[in-house]
């Protein structure tokens, strides 16, 4: 590579100064450089920051002086990563001013603090979204360019944290971007996964995980803060002595521990000047390294204490199928609850605050089971700790927690054996009981001489064996549960928690999910952002509602043919990174028909098999022409957890029908299949704004929510999808003609359910069974019939999803998609009203949910 434009002369004879060590004596006329930006008083001063609007000259500055100093190359030597370290620690300096500025602010302020505990965050790219947020894409995009960089090739570099396994995470990263466009004190906190969830490939069409090394290249978008480590204590026994002030109090003696070392991302609100912090937390041994074992050659043992701690935070999610991996997950989900209670309480509040007040400064949001361990870690804290007496720190934690459950599965709401609490987490155990004592007596005296109420209702579980039921913990210690959708909600409070709910009927609300606009529309979706944005103006960033501006546009002939070029053009871009990121080649003149989540059995994949083996065995079969078929294209994304051993062969016979129908010259140009491995947030910001079709095919009563059919809406895509989660509303807001309904309701699942007969449906339908026979005839597998097996015997046997019952009615609706599909018009004008009819679905309502329903900050 030449030398560009700016060479090295052109750099400062200094590298640019740390904004953390400008003095409070810097004189306002003699302000201080920090990149290309100015400040005039201290960072944590409450004096204003003055910041000129950045320039193109400034940023190559700045960007050279990370490259020169930063990296220690030249421009000239420099490889991409270089380059892309710089250009991040270039941006990373525009954020970090308003950073410690809003830091000071909330110091200051002592506001009420959103605590936000999620084992789970799926950030995405971090460049593209810092670029968005401080609106610096132009600056950027023309700095890289004198430099003689492809920014594009920077932006691609990036490596996106995969420390979530897939709604759960997403959802917490959009929260955490809402709290801060709405100025709302928050601090994310969670876990700094060394492997995040893993990379997949296939092999012989077959998931294989690859660990997800997201850190090999660097991570510049972190700040580790050794000085505020904290230590967490496990195993162990209690013992009662008496303290200073004659008490008997219980003590913890543990017989281990390892050290939290806090990782600190920069969270920015859209274009307002406030940074929120998320903090994970990273496992390291106390003693990491015995150099006296070390020097008997005995290299191995001298390391073994490191390498025991850092397994904690190794990797997301170990597999629990042994009673290591059970232990270790417990061990993640206290390390990190443990680290960040006593970081607020130790580092975060004033060191003379009142924790009797406590609940007016702190509410701590349980996302999902995972942190529930959390109530009583405050409790060991305020009684053993601080010195309260129980009934004092029992009403104090009670007010600082909310929960929100996030799922109506039974297997989903997790539950930990006495014997590995006790053993783990003695002193957690014993509180644990005390606090199910009292809530049962609350139960005798609300119901009394009802012992069976009182069995079904005790956090502790008798059978099948004596365990914690963390879901009843978090609804006993919360001040409100909520559900994650009106149908979700509903059901928690009859099915899930119907004992609770009776109990407590006003601890019960709904917070539907929502998905932020910023990412999955501004940025995910350029072509069809500035479309809306020419039309209505931007105001629809920050406040989604306004998209409902739109709707008179839909009746527009010009407008409507415009969205159809946004939604080509996308086409045409995912085309073309999937053929240089998969080998794959998609047609860009079909319907995109596109099933991305999460792989497993009750969000039905095997239905849309289902149906793309049908529509290729009407034309094999000679029963409908070719030519008759409405051109589709059907895109999978989705993992199998490691030890789901039916969701894994799933994924083998889709790619291996994928290989068949796209090997045939029957179906050429009429219907494909496509399966990109490792489906993320990077490849959904490509593929969700290209979807004609958003599959959404749950069984009734079984998704909470979901965020990714709001996602589709937003981005233009029709729904045909199951009266489940947050579809019910999805439909109520767009319109069933705008929406493919299909499927048994909730009450007509439950009613057939203990009936339930799969194979009567195979018999009585000869299309389902056509369909299933050739499935299982091995056409797909070389004629490997024991290949299918496991599948075909499932759905005829058991079919806990009922695929097969709801098989007829999903063709059906399939039929009306193609009848829509087949008017141009009509479809853009349905999917320009999806977009208009769904700003209701923004994170920043659900937001202003919590705020109003729950945390009251």
């Amino acid at each position: 590579m030449s030398e560009p434009v700016p060479t090295a002369s052109t750099l400062p004879a200094q590298p640019p100064a740390d904004p953390a060590v400008v003095s409070d004596e810097t004189p306002s006329t003699d302000a201080r450089r920090i990149g290309p930006t100015f400040r005039t008083s201290h960072p944590l001063a409450s004096g204003p920051v003055v910041q000129p609007a950045p320039t193109v000259d400034g940023f190559v500055e700045t960007f050279l002086g990370e490259l020169n100093y930063g990296q220690g190359v030249l421009l000239s030597q420099s490889t991409v990563n270089d380059q892309y370290l710089a250009l991040a620690r270039t941006v990373r300096r525009y954020l970090m001013a308003d950073w410690l500025e809003t830091g000071a602010r909330r110091r200051q302020a002592q506001q009420k603090t959103v605590a936000y505990l999620s084992a789970e965050y799926l950030l995405g790219r971090q460049l593209g979204n810092n670029l968005l947020a401080t609106n610096l894409q132009d600056v950027a995009d023309a700095a890289m360019s004198r430099c003689g960089i492809d920014i594009a090739s920077l932006r691609a570099q990036e490596v996106e944290p995969g420390l979530g396994n897939g709604g759960l995470g997403r959802l917490a990263a959009c929260f955490v971007d809402s709290l801060a466009t709405m100025d709302v004190p928050c601090i994310g906190y969670g876990i700094r996964y060394e492997y995040g969830i893993f990379r997949q490939t296939f092999e012989g069409d077959r998931q294989v995980e690859v660990p997800d090394s997201w850190l090999s290249l660097g991570s510049p978008w972190e700040f580790p803060h050794p000085e505020r480590q904290v230590l967490v204590h496990f195993g162990g026994r209690t013992e009662e002595v008496t303290d200073e002030n004659g008490r008997v109090v219980c003590r913890w003696v543990p017989d281990w521990n390892v050290v939290g070392m806090p990782y600190h991302y920069m969270v920015p609100g859209h274009r307002n000047g406030v940074v929120n912090t998320l903090r994970l937390w990273s496992a390291k041994a106390t003693q990491a390294f015995d150099l006296q074992i070390f020097n008997s050659g005995d290299y191995a043992e001298a390391v073994r204490a490191q390498t025991f701690a850092e397994n904690i935070s190794k990797v997301l999610y170990p597999e629990d199928s042994t009673p290591q991996g059970k232990e270790l997950r417990l061990q993640q989900q206290y390390f990190f609850v443990a680290c960040s209670l006593h970081d607020f309480i130790d580092n975060t509040l004033p060191h003379d605050f009142d924790l009797r007040r406590l609940p007016e400064r702190l509410v701590v949001q349980l996302n999902d089971t995972h942190p529930v361990i959390a109530i009583p870690e405050l409790m060991r804290i305020l009684v053993d700790r601080k010195g309260f007496d129980w009934d004092e720190a029992w009403d104090i934690t009670k007010r600082c927690f909310a929960y929100t459950c996030h799922t109506l599965l039974p297997e989903a709401l997790e539950v930990w054996s006495v014997e590995l609490l006790g053993r783990l987490l003695p002193r957690h155990l014993e509180i644990i009981y005390r606090i199910n004592e009292e809530f049962l007596e609350e139960v005798r005296e609300a119901f009394p001489g009802d012992e069976m109420l009182v069995r079904r209702m005790s956090v502790i579980a008798e059978h099948p064996e004596r365990s914690v039921r963390m879901a009843y913990l978090a609804t006993v210690a919360g001040s409100k549960v909520n559900g994650v959708a009106e149908l979700h909600s509903q059901l928690l409070r009859d099915k899930v928690l119907p004992d609770f709910s009776r109990m407590w009927p006003d601890k019960f609300t709904n917070v539907t999910n929502g998905i932020t606009p910023r990412r999955f529309v501004l940025l995910a979706n350029r072509r069809l952002s500035d479309l809306v944005t020419d039309t209505i103006g931007d105001g629809w960033v920050t406040d989604l509602d306004r998209l409902r501006e739109l709707e008179p546009y839909a009746d527009d002939a010009s407008f409507r043919a415009a969205f159809r070029e946004v939604k080509q053009g996308n086409k045409e871009r995912l085309a073309a990174l999937l053929r240089v990121r998969d080998g794959l080649e998609i047609p860009q003149d079909s319907m995109l028909d596109v099933m991305v989540k999460r792989l497993h059995e009750y969000k039905r994949q095997t239905l849309k098999l289902l149906h793309i083996v049908s529509l290729y065995d009407d034309v094999v079969s000679g029963r409908v022409a070719a030519e008759d078929l409405t051109p589709r294209t059907v895109v999978f994304g989705a993992k199998a957890a490691p030890g789901y051993h039916l969701a894994k062969e799933i994924i083998f016979l889709v790619n291996a029908v994928a290989d068949t129908v796209n090997a045939d010259p029957r179906v050429a140009g009429r219907l494909s299949v496509a399966f990109p491995a490792n489906y993320n947030v990077t490849l959904a910001e490509k593929l969700i704004p290209a979807a004609d079709l958003s599959e959404q095919i749950s069984l009734a009563g079984k998704e909470a929510s979901g965020t990714g059919n709001m996602k589709f809406a937003l981005n233009g895509a029709l729904t045909i999808g199951t009266d489940d989660g947050a579809n019910v509303e999805i439909r109520r807001l767009v319109g069933d003609d705008h929406f493919f309904l299909f499927g048994m309701t909730e009450p007509e699942v439950e009613r057939l359910r203990p009936g339930y007969t799969p194979s009567m449906y195979y018999e009585e339908d000869a299309r389902l069974r056509s369909t299933i026979d050739l499935l299982a005839s091995g056409h797909f597998t070389g004629g490997d019939r024991q290949a299918v097996a496991p599948v075909i015997d499932n759905l005829l046997h058991q079919d806990a999803f009922m695929a097969l019952a709801d098989f007829r009615s999903y063709l059906d609706a399939q039929e009306r998609v193609e009848a829509a599909y087949a008017d141009p018009d009509a479809w853009s004008r349905s999917a320009i009203l999806n977009v208009a009819r769904s700003g209701f679905f923004s994170s920043d309502r659900s937001m202003r949910d919590y705020l109003d329903r729950i945390w009251h900050a």
